[in-house]
């Protein structure tokens, strides 16, 4: 019990921390060196991406990203205190910390192309081995500040790890390098801290956070409120069908699913509570709603584009291949909602308080017509690296002819403050995985450790995916998504695509198993943030989120095993696979709820929880997009599936029918 209350609390002090930071307001010197800094990385970004050659000059890849991390880096040390709870207040040595991470930085951002042509990375002359060694200390303290003592502990050990290799046992055991010679190799390669993940950043990430910080400074959040609400809140259980659909396009934006539990949940959650939910039952669709808005396209999270440069893959393919297990997911949310609601009677919400669907879309049409040009660029021109900056050049242009929502000077002002906090937690972070990336590379173990895993699966595709899974989930728990996800797709993604598995697939299934710790106990920080806004218990609402979110814990499994479930594979095998997937989804939510929607209720009758009990089990065998199982081919288990689900059904259209007559009579 004292365990559970020590994570319980550790949970409420992280929840208390993000809500404090969301709130916090700089000022004086340290608000425009954050505007200044923010406004002259996005320029250089601009300018590099576009190949603008201002000044007829453009900078190297290494320099550039220097030049981001320096300017990133050091804003880290103002937005993020070095103790105690969140403040705007900068103490005199963070001042002295940014300066430092200027200068360190600057000189390898000057000295890029001689490091380059010299092969620094392996025979650093001297002065750059103490400028790494410094950069490599003020990383560590960025990475403390902006992911918290877990990934700091993580990030330390595995940054020395290349200097004690040879004395750990197999399957870790590699080559031994002195300090002096890692640590230049982290700050100067491109397979370390300014490798794959901050090149992900500097092509990819800063525009797409830029373009969602500007999306809901303009009104984009609660034009997409509105929509959902005028299109969905007037059935039952509206105000969570709402929360669903505003959560999910909410997360989209902001990648983070605490800061989105904290403002939608802020409207959503009271709502529900209003119509007939249970505190614990809001929190957890709200908690539920905003992981699986991290998860959709078109913007998802910081880690999916990640995921395309890994893969050396263009975004519009990661987002394609997210679409259908992103549907899955919300579908059985939708649908277990709907089972809540049909099951306990609640209605929607009134006309009175719910928008007019012509009304909200005539003053918002702006922004779906940013998303459909940001999505035809991406598509049509492939254009990943641009196509944010079209998008968010057309939203603040238009804007201006938009009387309710337009951006002030001090509003525009304000997004870039917000854009600046956003990417300068993100780049420390960044820098902080890379080294473990970097520790990998400099031992020469990533091979072998892949190896090592199959064989200690004992070559069992299912038990390899099982440590797959339960790995993710802890990483997860103490590293937030991005830095999880970069860890084990150096140790684990080899072994499971050494296994005969998709890459792709492979990928999304980490960044999956990833996500689920925000709505599992003992952590569910997503949960826990729902449950101190509803006054909800945080374990039962935990748990109800893990019911709620059900889904999740197999779609990976599914599309895993079968890749046309990202899209990958013929189109015919696609939509076959999908409409099986959707109707097991559907069974597999009825089960949990107790209720099929559009049919009727499961817990009527003496024998409901075997009932339960088969439908769940016909979900799964209808859903999973794969054969073999017990000799049966993928079409023979699905008519198992059927099979098994056809006697609750016919039960649950039964109790339906009675229900339906009890109801006429009441009325007559």
């Amino acid at each position: 019990m004292t365990e559970q209350n020590n994570t319980n609390d550790r949970g409420n002090s992280a929840i208390e921390a993000e809500r404090k930071s969301e709130r916090l307001t700089f000022d004086g010197p340290a608000r425009w060196m954050i505007i200044v800094f923010t406004l002259v990385a996005i320029g250089v970004a601009i300018n590099q991406l576009f190949n603008l050659r201002l000044g007829g000059y453009s900078l190297l890849e290494g320099m550039y990203l220097y030049v981001l991390a320096g300017l990133f880096l050091s804003l880290t040390f103002i937005t993020f205190r070095a103790k105690g709870p969140p403040s705007a207040h900068v103490p005199w040595y963070d001042w002295l910390l940014a300066i430092a991470t200027l200068v360190v930085v600057g000189f390898f951002a000057v000295t890029a192309g001689d490091s380059l042509d010299g092969g620094w990375e392996y025979a650093a002359p001297p002065m750059a081995v103490w400028a790494s060694i410094a950069l490599y200390v003020l990383i560590l303290e960025g990475t403390r500040r902006a992911g918290g003592l877990v990934l700091f502990a993580i990030v330390f050990v595995f940054s020395l790890y290349p200097t004690f290799a040879e004395h750990v046992p197999d399957p870790l055991n590699g080559f031994t390098q002195p300090f002096t010679d890692v640590v230049p190799y982290f700050m100067i390669s491109s397979e370390a801290s300014f490798g794959i993940p901050m090149r992900a950043f500097g092509n990819l990430v800063i525009g797409f956070i830029l373009f969602g910080a500007v999306l809901q400074f303009t009104g984009g959040g609660k034009f997409f409120n509105n929509l959902a609400m005028a299109l969905v809140g007037g059935y039952r259980g509206g105000a969570a069908k709402v929360s669903i659909f505003a959560s999910g396009f909410m997360g989209s934006m902001s990648g983070s699913v605490i800061s989105n539990v904290l403002t939608t949940g802020a409207v959503s959650i009271p709502a529900m509570k209003k119509t007939g939910f249970s505190a614990r039952y809001a929190a957890a669709t709200e908690a539920c709603a905003s992981t699986g808005g991290v998860l959709m396209p078109p913007i998802m999270g910081a880690t999916a584009f990640v995921i395309a440069s890994w893969l050396s893959r263009p975004y519009v393919e990661i987002m394609l291949a997210a679409a259908i297990p992103s549907l899955l997911y919300f579908f059985g949310l939708f649908v277990q909602v709907d089972a809540y609601s049909a099951r306990r009677g609640l209605k929607g919400l009134a006309k009175v308080d719910r928008p007019a669907v012509m009304k909200t879309l005539r003053e918002g049409w702006l922004y779906i017509a940013v998303f459909g040009l940001l999505i035809f660029l991406m598509v049509a021109f492939r254009w990943e690296k641009t196509a944010p900056f079209y998008a968010v050049t057309l939203l603040l242009l238009v804007n201006q002819f938009n009387k309710n929502d337009r951006v002030s000077w001090q509003g525009f002002l304000n997004i870039i403050v917000s854009v600046g906090r956003t990417l300068s937690e993100l780049v420390a972070v960044l820098l902080g995985i890379g080294m473990i990336v970097g520790a990998f590379q400099a031992t020469g173990l990533t091979g072998p450790l892949a190896n090592e895993l199959v064989h200690m699966a004992g070559n069992s595709l299912p038990m390899l995916l099982l440590m797959g899974a339960v790995t993710s989930f802890i990483f997860g728990m103490g590293m937030t998504v991005t830095a999880c996800y970069i860890f084990l797709a150096v140790v684990l993604a080899p072994a499971l695509v050494q296994a005969g598995l998709n890459e792709l697939a492979v990928h999304l299934f980490i960044l999956y198993w990833g996500m689920v710790s925000f709505i599992t106990p003992p952590v569910a920080l997503g949960a826990f943030a729902a449950a101190s806004m509803a006054k909800a218990n945080p374990f039962k609402t935990g748990f109800e989120a893990m019911k709620l979110g059900g889904v999740i814990y197999v779609i990976p499994f599914f599309f895993v095993l079968n890749p046309a479930l990202i899209g990958q594979g013929p189109p015919l095998e696609v939509v076959i696979v999908l409409v099986c997937a959707l109707i097991g989804v559907w069974f597999i939510s009825a089960a949990l709820q107790g209720f099929v929607s559009f049919v009727g209720p499961l817990n009527s009758s003496s024998v409901s929880a075997a009932m339960r009990v088969a439908l769940f089990v016909a979900g799964l065998l209808v859903a999973a997009p794969v054969g073999g199982v017990f000799g049966l081919s993928h079409a023979a288990l699905t008519v198992v599936g059927f099979a098994i689900a056809l006697p609750p059904l016919i039960a649950s259209w039964r109790a339906g029918q009675v229900q339906k007559d009890e109801q006429e009579a009441t009325i007559a």
